[in-house]
């Protein structure tokens, strides 16, 4: 008799926790909470890129679609080691020590990858967003390399294939209302009013971005007026059903991944829009310029270091401005380096020949105090450096209030233009405690029989940030390994009781 898993959740981690156990022998059932064509949860929202260690080009090449695009030749993907990745990590702990989900996904990111690549899902070098030209090459930085084909949506269909290529299968508006635990372990789920039997059940089903009173009760009140860029299905559901069980809460509830968003975009980045567009709503050069609030004053150094550290924390810095909000200015010098999203049908901007014009034009904000801080940043700007995107290039405005480190450039080349932009929740930090199995655990450190726990379930992986393309990642490493689990752990049921009846 073949082990019966549950998978509750078809994002990007539910999947790779199908694809696992399916692979293991089990027979596995995927319930979605939404129809059809919002399955996917978050993963179809995003940009596909996931973050691994890396020792240079033969790490990738088995990971590449098309192994013969001739930029491949010019290309320097550099190297990315465990021990950068694991820097990176501890980067944004705010000074706790790399946790050992942090270890894990570290340690298991490139393996995940190339497992992902021997089930058929392909990836694509990052050269529109994570490497410049120089000297004719096309030099990538900030260790973040590939997406997967076709971006998230891609990313969704090849793992969807790949699950139902095993024998999986899936069952759409099928919201899991409740665990069933008897005897001591969790032997199904409720949909309704339906019991379905499993031997394992994996919890793959998002965090609680998506709900407004669990934002406002667990990260703090502003937290209620943010925008929603992802599916409207993460409501916590999940992590409910698992903490009245009695699961240990890990990690921190207070923050989340943000990212500067459209100011103007619909909850739910979009969803008249094809899934593939709804990424087109974020706004995340603001590096190559200057962001203003409300007071017309600077509030986050923006040439920190590159957008893909600190883009999730800026978006909570936006939301935490005066009526939530900010703006980001541009002059004429780097539109041709502004992101795709910058030139999208729908995306909202201001335009105009002067700084005096263009300030007039940003609703909201003290037009006379943002000239002056214009008029500041471009006196502070050192032109003894050259600019060059492809490295901290250490072209600075300092002896400000809040200093540029990098990437300072004047603005002063008309035209000029301004894009208001406000915080928008992509997932929550905060989750359940596993175990090295990716076993649910409770407060007394025991694992919950039969409960598995993957993706944004999981607690303990980020803290006050992250390098961006980790959380995928992450989702695939945890998914991986809770698919195997609850695959062994239907065996290792049923042998107990084989041994019990003999």
């Amino acid at each position: 008799m073949s082990t019966r898993v549950i998978v509750v959740g078809s994002g990007n981690a539910a999947l790779c926790a199908g694809i696992a156990a399916c692979e293991a022998g089990a027979e596995v059932l995927i319930l979605e909470k939404g129809m059809e064509e919002l399955a996917g949860g978050n993963t179809k929202y995003t940009a596909g890129a996931m973050r691994f260690a890396y020792d240079g080009r033969d790490d990738l090449q088995p990971l590449i679609k098309d192994r013969c695009d001739p930029r491949l030749a010019r290309t320097d993907f550099g190297s990315y080691s465990a021990e950068r990745f694991a820097n990176d990590l501890l980067s944004f702990n705010g000074g706790r020590p790399l946790s050992p989900e942090q270890r894990r996904l570290v340690d298991q990111s490139l393996p995940t990858l190339h497992w992902l690549a021997s089930h058929g899902v392909t990836f694509e070098p990052i050269y529109s967003r994570q490497s410049f030209e120089k000297d004719g090459r096309h030099v990538f930085w900030g260790g973040l390399t590939l997406a997967a084909e076709n971006e998230g949506v891609g990313l969704f269909e090849m793992e969807l294939a790949a699950f139902k290529r095993l024998g999986g299968t899936i069952r759409y508006g099928a919201a899991v209302s409740d665990l069933i635990f008897e005897e001591s372990r969790i032997i199904g789920v409720k949909v309704g009013d339906e019991t379905i039997d499993a031997d394992g059940v994996i919890l793959g089903c998002g965090g609680f971005e998506a709900s407004e009173a669990m934002r406002a009760e667990l990260m703090g009140g502003q937290w209620a007026r943010a925008k929603v860029r992802g599916t409207p299905h993460n409501t916590g559901d999940g992590l409910a059903m698992a903490l009245a069980l009695g699961a240990k809460r890990h990690g921190l509830y207070s923050a989340c991944h943000a990212t500067p968003m459209d100011l103007h975009m619909a909850d739910y980045g979009g969803l008249s829009l094809p899934p593939i567009e709804r990424k087109n709503y974020r706004k995340i050069c603001y590096f190559l310029g200057l962001m203003l609030n409300a007071k017309g004053e600077r509030f986050v150094d923006e040439g920190e270091n590159f957008r893909n550290y600190t883009y999730a924390q800026f978006g909570q810095k936006v939301l935490e401005q005066p009526d939530n909000f900010a703006w980001q200015v541009f002059d004429s010098k780097v539109f041709d380096l502004l992101y795709a999203e910058y030139s999208f049908h729908d995306a909202h901007y201001v335009e105009a020949d002067t700084i005096e014009q263009l300030c007039d034009q940003m609703d909201g904000v003290q037009g006379q105090a943002a000239l002056a801080t214009i008029a500041a940043f471009n006196d502070a700007v050192d032109d003894t450096v050259a600019f060059d995107p492809t490295v901290l290039d250490g072209k600075s405005a300092r002896g400000l209030d809040v200093p540029k480190s990098n990437w300072a450039q004047t603005i002063d080349r008309p035209p000029f233009r301004a894009y208001p932009v406000t915080g928008g929740i992509t997932f929550t930090y905060g989750g359940v405690a596993v175990s090295d199995r990716s076993g649910v655990l409770r407060d007394d450190g025991t694992e919950i029989p039969g409960l598995f726990a993957c993706g944004e379930m999981v607690g303990g992986v980020f803290f006050e940030g992250y390098p961006g393309g980790s959380g995928l990642t992450s989702g695939a490493v945890f998914g991986r390994l809770a698919g195997a689990s609850a695959a062994a752990q239907g065996v290792d049921s049923l042998e107990e009781e084989q041994s019990i009846a003999s």
